[in-house]
């Protein structure tokens, strides 16, 4: 029985370096904890060579990625969407609460484990081993919308060449009807640039979606070829360029910042920026909204910070790196929300009957120098009107006069009613664009502008696609013995699966996208993420094991977040997702009204919403997979066959074990609950030999990959025998059930 105990020690020794740790497998030294879940004590390889990125690079990527167009693009419009002030105190709230907690958690894991994402997440709790797997998922996602927003930069871009911009007039329409006659009257001309040059979008998301339009599917091509060229070549980018992709936008915004303070109604926008009401801080939706930007604007629950993380040195301050990412994402996001609220501002200041005013001197003007027939002049009494009546003298204008005169219409809306001009998620585009126009040499800021947009956003897809393909390479067989497979499939599908947002209705399904798919998946990530750590890991289980690995101590008070504030508050918000998709009326989106030239707020359909719910399951479906695996294997009746197996013929050499490998809570559990019961029944007996420290067999070849952390000596005792207690204490240990061993020894016996 000794001798059939000391061979089974043996072989569970050396199953960890010499198969692969997969979540399928028993063993690998797991350690039982509550309800049923099963983690494992991890020992830590050697750092991987993915890419050799120094420390500075790697946080200046994650700081890249926080500053990116989460920040210029997203923020400005959910902060004008939801009265201002009000959601940037939410969102301060829940980035102090949420935000730099979990992003200590994601680093500090990684620079622990020193795996990606998936191994991370696979060594910690084989249970719950696809979650690194759904994080993939999502970033897939988040890389295909986010496609759709660089090929909007790229068309903007090809555009600015043109002097004078496009955007600043209303085109001169042929055949030019009513409707048409009134669109740059009814709207501002980069408005209607947005609506009907670029997207040409539909009315509602219904129509038009198997209509691709020819200039955003080859900007979306241009993208992803791009990025291609980018990840096969491995193109090595210096910590200065990263500091001048960084800086140099925020510079931009800056510019725009102090030129939009000179526009007319600059006051009530700011104001606007910085004032709070109760009504909107009692709106679940906007707290719904603020955090999902949370998590999305710092790349939480999508791998990237655990992966990245893994290759920084011993003894990092995590908090204050989490820290500055935080207030560099936040710092961008008040800087490009005060450029778009100055333009909106402008936008209300002068529409309306000063718009009238404005028009009627500026073809008076036109007139006097020529430009314009005598028959072109307004009545007298025009300006003392209502705006209607400007317009209905212009439609009663010939048809070519018509034309001229809309044609050199200024650029102010004569029907804008209220500042809610504009709340979909082109906001940015267009007030950025209106923000270009007031330079002088506006063509040379469109183009320089839009190129570091551009270049942001292709950063971002950069770093999500990184954190997909880096992890694929080393999950997966195939991927390894080919990396370059993975690249391509990655590429052709993300453009292959992007091309539903080049359609007539693409920037809607991009709201659909960004609204509720992927905030409500990260959600659910985060929550699984942080669910596994601080109660089945365990809080102190993980502050010893990095403190013996890492020589310090993970703050307490995060430790305290993690367990009792950050999972509840996401669970509040997971529940607020789920009842405004199910339960609270059917969300909706702004949508273009070509008949009208305004947006307008449309439901979703009952076929967006099931799609939303396919894509969610989809995306979520590894994390139910692991534990279905493993319960299939845990009731296997012929696990117990491994006991018999023989060794590995691999050539060994016997390395003496410094430390001991087993985990902290059993050990103690032996010690302290067990230790006189052991005492009395077994005084007479000694322990085998290698009892306490059992010899680990691992080939030449392992023993230079593999290094064992440290853990508190245990301390066992000194008299012991092997009977049915200890069994069923090694049962616990090794994760196979104790008749599995009593078979064993029955047949020995």
């Amino acid at each position: 029985m000794d001798q059939s105990f000391e061979d089974f020690l043996e072989l569970k020794s050396k199953q960890p370096v010499e198969e692969e740790h997969t979540a399928s497998k028993k063993g690998n030294n797991p350690t039982s904890v509550s309800w049923g879940f099963r983690t494992r004590e991890v020992r830590v390889t050697k750092i991987p060579n993915h890419f050799q990125a120094k420390k500075t690079e790697n946080i200046l990527i994650l700081v890249a990625f926080s500053i990116g167009l989460g920040s210029t693009w997203r923020f400005p419009y959910l902060c004008h969407q939801n009265g201002g002030g009000s959601f940037l105190l939410m969102y301060f709230i829940l980035l102090l609460l949420l935000g730099i907690p979990l992003m200590y958690m994601e680093m500090v894991i990684g620079q622990w484990l020193r795996m990606d994402n998936i191994q991370a997440w696979k060594y910690m709790v084989p249970w719950l081993s696809g979650v690194g797997y759904s994080s993939i998922l999502a970033c897939v996602l988040v890389v295909l919308y986010n496609s759709a927003l660089v090929s909007w930069s790229l068309f903007y871009l090809g555009q600015s060449f043109d002097y004078p911009l496009p955007w600043q007039n209303c085109p001169l329409i042929e055949n030019l009807s009513m409707v048409a006659g009134n669109t740059c009257l009814w709207s501002e001309p980069h408005q209607y640039f947005w609506y009907h040059t670029l997207l040409r979008a539909s009315n509602q998301m219904e129509e038009g979606i198997e209509a691709l339009v020819l200039n955003v599917t080859v900007c979306l091509f241009a993208t992803w070829i791009f990025l291609y060229v980018t990840m096969v070549t491995r193109i090595k980018i210096s910590v200065l360029m990263m500091i001048f992709s960084i800086l140099f936008p925020n510079v931009l915004l800056l510019c725009f910042f102090i030129r939009t303070l000179y526009l007319n109604g600059m006051k009530a926008s700011l104001w606007r920026l910085v004032t709070t009401e109760l009504s909107v801080l009692a709106s679940l939706d906007a707290w719904r909204q603020a955090g999902g930007h949370v998590l999305y604007s710092l790349g939480l629950g999508m791998g990237t910070i655990t992966t990245f993380s893994t290759y920084q040195p011993r003894g990092e301050n995590y908090i204050k790196w989490a820290s500055f990412v935080a207030m560099a994402n936040l710092a961008t996001s008040l800087l490009s929300s005060s450029v778009i609220f100055l333009v909106v501002g402008y936008w209300t200041t002068t529409s309306g009957t000063m718009c009238v005013n404005r028009s009627v001197s500026n073809l008076i003007n036109l007139i006097a120098n020529g430009v314009l027939p005598k028959a072109a002049w307004p009545p007298g009494d025009i300006i003392h009107n209502p705006p209607l009546e400007y317009l209905n003298w212009i439609n009663q204008l010939p048809s070519n006069l018509k034309s001229q005169v809309i044609h050199h219409t200024l650029p102010c809306s004569i029907l804008m009613q209220t500042e809610k001009i504009m709340e979909g998620p082109g906001l940015s585009y267009v007030a950025f664009s209106q923000a270009i126009s007031q330079f002088p040499g506006s063509s040379f800021w469109a183009i320089i502008f839009f190129m570091s947009l551009a270049i942001m956003g292709l950063g971002t897809m950069l770093t999500l696609l990184e954190g997909i393909v880096l992890p694929l390479q080393k999950s997966i067989s195939t991927f390894a013995k080919h990396p370059k497979l993975v690249q391509v499939l990655v590429c052709l599908g993300g453009f292959l699966g992007s091309l539903i947002f080049s359609s007539r209705p693409g920037s809607y399904v991009v709201f659909l996208f960004d609204d509720l798919l992927v905030p409500m998946v990260l959600i659910i990530i985060v929550v699984i993420q942080n669910l596994s750590l601080a109660w089945l890991y365990g809080i102190k289980r993980f502050r010893a094991e990095v403190f013996g690995q890492l020589g310090g101590l993970v703050w307490a008070p995060f430790t305290f977040l993690w367990s009792y504030v950050t999972l509840p508050t996401l669970l509040v918000l997971l529940t607020i997702y789920f009842l405004n998709l199910y339960y609270s009326g059917s969300p909706y989106y702004v949508s273009w009204n070509d008949s009208m030239s305004h947006e307008v707020k449309r439901p979703y359909k009952k076929i967006a919403l099931g799609w939303v719910t396919f894509l969610s399951v989809l995306a979520l479906l590894p994390i139910l997979v692991y534990p279905l695996q493993h319960w299939w294997y845990l009731d296997d009746p012929n696990i117990c066959e491994t006991l018999e197996k023989p060794l590995s013929s691999k050539k060994t050499v016997t390395v003496p074990n410094r430390v001991t490998q087993w985990p902290v809570h059993p050990m103690r559990k032996l010690t302290l609950r067990n230790q006189e019961k052991s005492k009395a029944l077994f005084q007479s007996k000694s322990p085998p030999e290698n009892f306490l420290h059992p010899q680990i067999l691992i080939t030449k070849k392992d023993s230079e990959n593999y290094s064992t952390f440290s853990l508190p000596n245990a301390t066992l005792p000194s008299q012991i025998g092997f009977s049915t207690l200890a069994i069923h204490e090694v049962a616990k240990y090794t994760g196979h059930s104790e008749s599995c061993l009593d078979s064993q020894n029955t047949g020995e016996k």
